[in-house]
């Protein structure tokens, strides 16, 4: 679910958090209203970008796993490095 606060900071700047309809979320501080519009705006326009690029990365993340795990790596190392 879409969701946004703007607090006004102590420092001039409003702090902005956003969270998109994936979960992911972030906090930014802008000069002005407008400017937190504008990046509210940009995040939610990239969230479907966002979405693809952590979930290949997860996957080749994965992938890694499974190989070390295949090729030995995490077994016999108490630590679990080589």
């Amino acid at each position: 679910m879409r969701k946004y606060n703007i607090t006004r900071s102590n420092n001039d700047f409003f702090k902005v958090e956003i969270s998109d309809e994936y979960g992911y979320s972030t906090t930014v501080y802008e000069r002005n209203v407008l400017d937190a519009s504008k990046y509210i705006m940009n995040w939610w326009e990239n969230a479907d970008k966002r979405k693809k690029a952590n979930d290949l990365m997860h996957k080749a993340i994965a992938n890694c796993i499974e190989l070390d795990k295949k090729s030995g790596i995490l077994t016999g190392n108490r630590d679990n490095l080589d």
